[in-house]
């Protein structure tokens, strides 16, 4: 049984129908739509109709398939509507349930997360040649010029990276890595911006993580999730940040027709493993990201946003970089210099779903549609 929180912007008549419901029970339901919803799959018919009838007393609803009140088939998918007071209430009335219920009632318990974001905006600075967007590569000196202006910009967070992870892209190795990060860090170190802002090194070399956090770095974004035991074990023994990331594959081969059965399920599967391993060598100071453009397809991109508050059960920031990607030529097509408008369209969205931290190239443009977004969120009445 696996549960998904689901943007109640979600079509409704469409998820009614695909669990089976009849037409006047959606009608029914639609008029009692709320603030949460929740879609169970394989749900037992007995624990159904259990659910039903107590969110019912409450006041919520429980959409299932036609057959399930005779119990003609042992399982359903159902979908859960309710408030957050109504969400309480089921939890503590499931708990004293049978049929795998009090089971249910925990996995809800873990989407009470609900507070109030502070959004970051996380500049982004490649010391390479390679990278898919030409505005973001910069050698030693353009890099300390740019990240000047990104922190005046309204950057409280920048992501320094010296390889590229596009698409068909390889390792250089960590030699040629450490070479080109190594005098960017010794300027931000000599000139103390870290002490501006908070420094994220994009890396998954042991080498270069260790030199860049004992050089006033704090955060290792690492697209890797842990997966090499030696970076653990340098962000353990740094008390660092790291960023957990979803990717599919290798940067090789990771768009090679990428597939999942359900993108939602995969990606809390992967977070879970992560997290696990990551706690595992002390590591506390932890950041989700869903990976955009990552082994994905553009269906794949689509759902892990608009569904990212399904994420927030897990109780850390998240982060969210769809800056100028390809998915947005998907959609209109565009040349990466013409991608701004489509990347902060993706942005609001993903703040309006419980993102937390934005990565992108354009810092300024960016902010403000932050600040606009605060204003609009804030007002009293």
């Amino acid at each position: 049984m696996n549960i998904k929180r689901l943007n109640n912007q979600t079509n409704f008549k469409e998820l009614a129908k695909k669990i089976g419901a009849t037409s006047g029970g959606i009608s029914i339901i639609k008029q009692k739509a709320n603030l949460y919803y929740f879609y169970i799959d394989d749900l037992k018919t007995p624990a159904a109709n259990i659910l039903k009838q107590d969110l019912l007393s409450i006041g919520g609803e429980l959409c299932v398939g036609k057959e399930t009140i005779a119990c003609s088939e042992p399982f359903t998918d159902a979908l859960i509507l309710v408030n957050k007071k109504q969400l309480k209430q089921i939890i503590e009335k499931s708990k004293l349930q049978p049929f795998g219920l009090k089971q249910l009632s925990l996995k809800l318990e873990s989407f009470l997360h609900d507070n109030k974001d502070i959004w970051q905006i996380m500049g982004v600075i490649n010391a390479n040649d390679d990278s898919f967007y030409s505005g973001s590569r910069f050698k030693s000196d353009e890099a300390i010029k740019k990240i000047k202006q990104m922190i005046e910009d309204g950057a409280t967070i920048i992501d320094v990276g010296g390889v590229s992870s596009r698409p068909g892209s390889e390792y250089v190795g960590e030699v040629e890595e450490f070479k080109r990060v190594k005098p960017i860090i010794d300027e931000i170190y000599k000139e103390k911006l870290y002490a501006k802002v908070k420094f994220s090194l994009d890396s998954f070399s042991p080498k270069c993580l260790d030199y860049a956090l004992s050089h006033g770095f704090t955060i290792t974004n690492d697209i890797t999730a842990l997966e090499n035991d030696e970076v653990a074990e340098v962000v353990a023994k740094h008390k660092a940040t790291v960023v957990l990331m979803h990717k599919k594959g290798t940067t090789k081969n990771m768009q090679e027709e990428p597939s999942y059965k359900d993108v939602i399920v995969e990606v809390d599967e992967f977070f879970q493993a992560a997290i696990k391993k990551a706690n595992s060598f002390g590591i506390e100071d932890i950041v989700l990201d869903v990976g955009i453009g990552f082994g994905k397809r553009l269906e794949d991109n689509l759902l892990l946003i608009k569904h990212l508050e399904h994420f927030k059960k897990f109780g850390y920031p998240l982060l969210v970089g769809a800056s100028r990607k390809s998915m947005l030529d998907m959609i209109t097509p565009t040349k990466v210099a013409d991608r701004l408008w489509g990347t902060l369209a993706i942005h609001q969205y993903s703040l309006e779903s419980g993102a937390s931290i934005i990565r992108c190239h354009d810092v300024k443009e960016n902010f403000y549609m932050i600040k606009t977004l605060e204003a609009l969120r804030d007002i009293s009445i």
